[in-house]
C-alpha cells in the first residue's frame, strides 16, 4: 500500500516539508483503509478522498467546494454525513492532479475550524440512493406557515425582561429561557395544576394564527396554554414526549427566528431528524404525539440539505441524503408550542407510554425490526452509529449522573502508576478515572461529544475520538485503559483493532487495562451485582488472587444469535447470545426534577448557614420539611457509592424506574423514553485470545470482576 503510494508524488528532490506531507498522506490513507473500508489508487483518476475534509470535522460544503473550485470544475463533491473526509471527482484528470498537488497538506479554514487537508485517488466514489425517511405517523410540517411580519410580532409580544408572574410564569433554565401563559407547568410533578390558570391568558398577537390553524383543521379546538422556549446557539432539549395525562391530542409547535434539527426517535430506535425552518408549523397528533420522543442535540451547527430546499425538511439531514449536506450555524430559536389542557384521563392506542393507563407496569418495547448482525466494515461502522454512537450521545446527561464512584480494581491499577506517568482513557465517559491519580499527566478521549463537554466542564482533558483512530503519537503513554468500551464494537476484527490502536499508544514496558461485559454473570459459584442488584452490596477486595484464572483453551461455541438478528435482552437476567441489544431507560424526568430540588436547596442552605452556626452537615429547606446532608451523593440510577464495575448497563434498567416525564423538554414532559445499545458480551477466555493475536505484547494478568472479563496488557 505504501508503495503504491508514492506513486502519487515524486520522492526524488522532495523538501523536508514535502515529505511530511507525503508520510501524512500515506498515513491517511492507511486509516481511511483501515476503519472505512476506502481503497485509495496508486494512479491519478478524476476522483479524489479528502482526508480530513469532511462535516464529521466542521467543513462545510461552501468552504471545501471553493477551495476544491479553485483547481478546476468540480463535477460533483459528496460528503458523507458524520464523516471526516470526503469525495471529489473533477471533469478532467488533469484538474485532480493539479488539487493533489497543491492542496495536500495545505490548511482550510472553515469557521472555526481549521484544518489540514490530505488528497489521494481514488477509482470510484460511493454513492448512495436518495433515501427519503418517512415521517412519524401523525406529524405535518407546514413551512412559511407565518409571515416574516407575523414573526417578528409574536417574537416582540414576549417580553423577556417583564416578570409579571400574576400574567406569566418565566423561568431561566440552564440551558433556555422558558415562558409560561395560560397555565404554569410545574417542575415537581411534571404536569398542569388544571385548577389555577394564569389571568393573563394567551397573548393576543397568537389568536389569529390559532384561528388559522383551526380554520384549516391542523387542530380541533382552541388551544389554552403557551409554553415559549428561546435558545442560544448551542442550546437543546433531551428527548421528550409530552405527558399523556396533561395535554389532548394535537399540539403545535412554531419554530420563530432560526431553524434547527428537532430528532424524533422510536422506543424501538428508529431514528428520523427533521429540519425545522423558520416560520415553521409542526403539528404532532397519534403516535407522534403519543409515542416518539422528539428532542433537540445541544450544539452549535446542524448538518442540513446543501440547497436549503424547503421541500427536503422531512427528510434525515444526517442520513441517506446521498452526501448533498452542508453545515449551517445555528441561531437565536424561538418556538412557541400550544397545547389545549386535558380534564379527563388519556384513552390513547399506546399504553406503554402513557402515564393515564398505567405505563410504569408496561412491558418493554423492543425494537419493531431487529438489526442484524454485520456482514461487512460498512454494517458494522452502520450499526455502532445508531446503536452505540447515538445512543450515548442522547441519554450522556442520564449516564454521567449514575456515573460517579470508580471501580475499586480499576483505581488500583491507575493508583500503582508511577509519578508523572502519561495516561490515556480511551472511552473516557464523563471522565470518572481522569482525576483518581492526581500524580498522573491523564487526557481522555470518547466517541460522543457530549460526553466529552462533560468532562471539560469536570475541568478534565478530553477529545472526541473513534477508538479505533487515537489521534495520539505512536508510543507516547505510559498507561492505557479501556473500560467497558470493546464490547460495543460489533464484528472481531474492529474489537481487535481497537485492542491494536491500544498497545499502539504504549510506550515499551507500558501497561494497558481493558475491561468488557462478561457473558458469565455467574462465575465461581458467585453471581454478578448486576443478577443479584442488591441494593446495598460491598465493593471487591483490590487485587485479590483467587479473582484470577487461568484463560480457556478454547472459547466454547455458546450463545450465538439465531437468524442473523440481534435479540432483545431483559435487563438484570442471565444472557442468552453473545451479541444483542440491552435497553437504556432515560430517567430523565427524576434528574431534573432532583437537580431542580437539589439547586434549590443549596440556595437554602446558604442563606442557613449565614444565620445559624454549628453543624453545617444538616439542615433544613426554608419549608422546614426536606432535610439535608452534604456529604449525600444523590441517587440518581442503580449507581451507589459502592460501585458496579458493570458501568456501561448500569443505570436505568429497572421497569419500575421508569419515569412519565421531564421537566426540560420543549413541550415540558415525557415518558422515559428507551434507548437500545449494542453488545457484544465475552466468554470466558475470549478477551485473552482476542489480546494474544497482537504482536508485541503479552498479557500479563486476566480476572473476573462482578461480571467483567479484564485483562492487564504490557507492551515488550
Amino acid at each position: 500500500m505504501e508503495s503504491s503510494e508514492k506513486n502519487n508524488v515524486k520522492c526524488i528532490g522532495m523538501s523536508k516539508e514535502d515529505k511530511k506531507v507525503l508520510r501524512k498522506q500515506i498515513k491517511s490513507s492507511h486509516t481511511l483503509l483501515k476503519h472505512e473500508g476506502i481503497i485509495t489508487a496508486s494512479q491519478a483518476t478524476k476522483s479524489l478522498v479528502v482526508a480530513n475534509g469532511g462535516l464529521g470535522n466542521g467543513v462545510s460544503r461552501e468552504d471545501l467546494s471553493a477551495a476544491l473550485k479553485e483547481m478546476g470544475e468540480v463535477e460533483t463533491l459528496v460528503m458523507p454525513p458524520h464523516k471526516p473526509y470526503a469525495f471529489a471527482t473533477y471533469s478532467l484528470e488533469e484538474c485532480a492532479q493539479k488539487a493533489h498537488i497543491h492542496l495536500n497538506g495545505k490548511k482550510l479554514q472553515s469557521g472555526e475550524n481549521s484544518v489540514t487537508l490530505y488528497l489521494s485517488y481514488v477509482n470510484s466514489v460511493p454513492c448512495e440512493e436518495e433515501v427519503s425517511l418517512s415521517l412519524p405517523e401523525g406529524l405535518v410540517l407546514l413551512e412559511d406557515f407565518v409571515s416574516p411580519e407575523e414573526e417578528a410580532l409574536l417574537l416582540s409580544a414576549i417580553e423577556w425582561s417583564s416578570t409579571n408572574d400574576e400574567v406569566t410564569v418565566q423561568k431561566a433554565m440552564k440551558h433556555r429561557r422558558v415562558k409560561h401563559y395560560g397555565f404554569e407547568f410545574r417542575y415537581d410533578n411534571n404536569n398542569v395544576d388544571k385548577d389555577k390558570p394564569l389571568p393573563g391568558g394567551l397573548p393576543v398577537e397568537c389568536l389569529p394564527v390559532l384561528e388559522r390553524c383551526v380554520k384549516d383543521g391542523h387542530i380541533v379546538t382552541m388551544p389554552d396554554q403557551l409554553t415559549v422556549n428561546q435558545y442560544e446557539s448551542g442550546q437543546g432539549i433531551p428527548p421528550h414526549v409530552d405527558t399523556h395525562s396533561a395535554f389532548e391530542d394535537t399540539i403545535l409547535s412554531l419554530s420563530l427566528g432560526a431553524r434547527a434539527v428537532m430528532e424524533f426517535r422510536h422506543p424501538g430506535g428508529r431514528l428520523v431528524p427533521v429540519l425545522l425552518p423558520e416560520r415553521s408549523l409542526l403539528v404532532m397528533k397519534g403516535e407522534s404525539r403519543y409515542l416518539w420522543t422528539h428532542g433537540i442535540t445541544p450544539r452549535k451547527f446542524d448538518m442540513v440539505p446543501a440547497s436549503a430546499p424547503q421541500s427536503c425538511a422531512h427528510k434525515s439531514p444526517g442520513l441517506g441524503t446521498n452526501g448533498s449536506l452542508t453545515l449551517r450555524k445555528r441561531g437565536t430559536r424561538t418556538s412557541f408550542t400550544f397545547r389545549k389542557i386535558r380534564h379527563e384521563p388519556c384513552g390513547c392506542a399506546f399504553p406503554s407510554a402513557c402515564d393515564s393507563q398505567g405505563a410504569l407496569s408496561a412491558p418493554l418495547p423492543s425494537p419493531p425490526s431487529p438489526p442484524s448482525l454485520p456482514c461487512c466494515h460498512a454494517d458494522a461502522a452502520r450499526l455502532e452509529e445508531e446503536y452505540v454512537h447515538q445512543v450515548y450521545d442522547a441519554i450522556a446527561s442520564h449516564f454521567s449522573s449514575t456515573r460517579h464512584s470508580p471501580w475499586p480494581r480499576v483505581g488500583h491499577f491507575l493508583s500503582s502508576l508511577p509519578c508523572g506517568s502519561v495516561l490515556a482513557d480511551v472511552g473516557c465517559g464523563n471522565g470518572k478515572y481522569l482525576g483518581v491519580n492526581p500524580d498522573l499527566i491523564a487526557v481522555g478521549c470518547d466517541r460522543s461529544s457530549a460526553l466529552v463537554q462533560i468532562c471539560a466542564e469536570r475541568g478534565f482533558q478530553g477529545f472526541v475520538s473513534d477508538a479505533l483512530s487515537v489521534p495520539l503519537r505512536t508510543a507516547s503513554c505510559d498507561a492505557c485503559i479501556s473500560i467497558a468500551v470493546i464490547h460495543h464494537f460489533s464484528t472481531q476484527e474492529r474489537r481487535l483493532a481497537a485492542v491494536r490502536e491500544l498497545v499502539r499508544l504504549l510506550k515499551p514496558g507500558g501497561r494497558a487495562l481493558i475491561y468488557v461485559w462478561a457473558f458469565e454473570q455467574e462465575y465461581n459459584k458467585k453471581k454478578s451485582k448486576y443478577l443479584k442488584d442488591h441494593s446495598k452490596n460491598h465493593s471487591p477486595i483490590l487485587g485479590t488472587p483467587e479473582d484470577d484464572y487461568k484463560p480457556a483453551d478454547k472459547v466454547q461455541d455458546v450463545g450465538k444469535v439465531s437468524d442473523g438478528k440481534l435479540g432483545m435482552h431483559t435487563n438484570r437476567t442471565t444472557f442468552n447470545t453473545q451479541d444483542l441489544l440491552v435497553p437504556w431507560h432515560l430517567k430523565e424526568a427524576r434528574r431534573n426534577r432532583e437537580r431542580e430540588m437539589d439547586e434549590s436547596r443549596k440556595k437554602d442552605k446558604k442563606e442557613k448557614l449565614k444565620k445559624t452556626s454549628g453543624n453545617s452537615c444538616s439542615t433544613t429547606s426554608v419549608s422546614g420539611t426536606t432535610p439535608l446532608d452534604c456529604n449525600a451523593e444523590p441517587c440518581l440510577g442503580c449507581d451507589s457509592n459502592m460501585s458496579d464495575p458493570r458501568d456501561a448497563t448500569q443505570g436505568t434498567d429497572d421497569v419500575t424506574q421508569r419515569s412519565s416525564t421531564t421537566g426540560t423538554s420543549e413541550s415540558e414532559s415525557s415518558p422515559a423514553p428507551i434507548f437500545h445499545r449494542y453488545y457484544h458480551v465475552f466468554q470466558h477466555g475470549e478477551l485473552e485470545q482476542l489480546c494474544t493475536q497482537v504482536e508485541g505484547v503479552k498479557v500479563q494478568s486476566s480476572y473476573h470482576d462482578q461480571g467483567n472479563w479484564c485483562v492487564i496488557l504490557e507492551k515488550e
